[in-house]
């Protein structure tokens, strides 16, 4: 029997480098989901295969529509969710996973959720007072608690915008580095800097801390108050000591919303020292107004070798 050769169209040049990704690295993803061949030349899209897999691979692609035909670069995450969407008949929430955009960075690209679970998690932080999230490196955890805090302080929805996370010695002493206590524990808090900058311009940021209305600092400036009418957001939790996440969950004031993110796996505690991210999730993940998020490998949206080293671990310590 001889296979079966469908061609999609696609409407431009800039929408097929969309589709196709770096070094054509969707489209080896699409054979390999499918067992269809598929190859791109200039705008033309030939899938070939037995029929099942012909057909399979035109609905991912056709899934992927709202993406590519924006030119938007499709990932491999996006591939990933439209099979489990497949595969579970959920197309629907997957059309909405592409439609619900949360905003764009200051380079234009499109600020959304990629994976299901991770839809879930920004349901979770805009409709609980805390939030919990678990997940591996790469999964979102930070940057989406960000861009939907950074949402809220531009939409005033809350006056401030406080970002913290221990600040864990690891090797080096603080004392040892250079300048004063603010450019000793820089380094710790560049993640939160980081994420920042891609949603709020650097100068507005700069203002916006000199008036304290964003504020970056470590766990250790918390204690003693009360966050009122603020969207808190604590990173690397994994690093809090129990009684650090006592002090700081019990620093959640009137009209305010904390989201508590980490990595258990990534614990750079002294080994005789439970994490208090831990206890956390054990104490209060059945407590009413609290909401716990897993994310996993699938979730992991940087550089697709990072899920492969994620689920080459998670193998390892089963």
């Amino acid at each position: 029997m001889s296979p079966e050769r469908i061609i999609i169209d696609l409407p431009s040049v800039e929408s097929a480098i969309a589709l196709s990704g770096n070094q054509q690295e969707n489209l080896k993803m699409l054979s390999k989901q499918t067992g269809a061949v598929v190859d791109l030349r200039g705008r033309e899209l030939a899938i070939v295969g037995t029929a099942n897999q012909v057909e399979r691979c035109r609905r991912l692609v056709i899934s992927l529509k709202d993406i590519w035909q924006e030119a938007t670069p499709v990932t491999g995450v996006d591939i990933l969710t439209a099979c489990h969407a497949l595969d579970t008949q959920r197309h629907e929430d997957f059309q909405q996973l592409q439609h619900d955009i949360l905003g764009k960075t200051r380079q234009g690209d499109q600020i959304r959720a990629k994976t299901f679970r991770q839809r879930q998690y920004i349901q979770a932080i805009r409709t609980h007072d805390l939030t919990f999230c678990i997940g591996p490196a790469g999964t979102g955890k930070t940057y989406l608690a960000v861009v939907l805090a950074a949402q809220a302080l531009l939409a005033n929805q809350c006056d401030r915008l406080i970002l913290t996370r221990p600040a864990v010695e690891a090797g080096e002493k603080l004392g040892f580095l250079p300048g004063d206590l603010q450019q000793k524990i820089n380094p710790y808090l560049r993640p939160l800097y980081d994420a920042l900058y891609e949603f709020i311009d650097r100068e507005k940021i700069e203002n916006l801390m000199e008036r304290g209305v964003i504020e970056v600092a470590p766990i250790a400036y918390m204690r003693g108050r009360t966050l009122n009418n603020a969207f808190v957001i604590v990173d690397e939790a994994q690093n809090c000591t129990p009684a650090q996440m006592k002090m700081l969950l019990t620093r959640l004031g009137f009209r305010s919303r904390m989201v508590v993110t980490g990595d258990i796996t990534q614990t750079d505690l002294p080994n005789y020292q439970e994490s208090g991210l831990v206890v956390a999730q054990k104490i209060l993940r059945h407590v009413e107004g609290i909401a716990c998020c897993q994310l996993s490998q699938a979730d992991v949206v940087r550089n697709a070798l990072v899920q492969k080293i994620v689920a080459a671990y998670e193998k390892y310590q089963q």
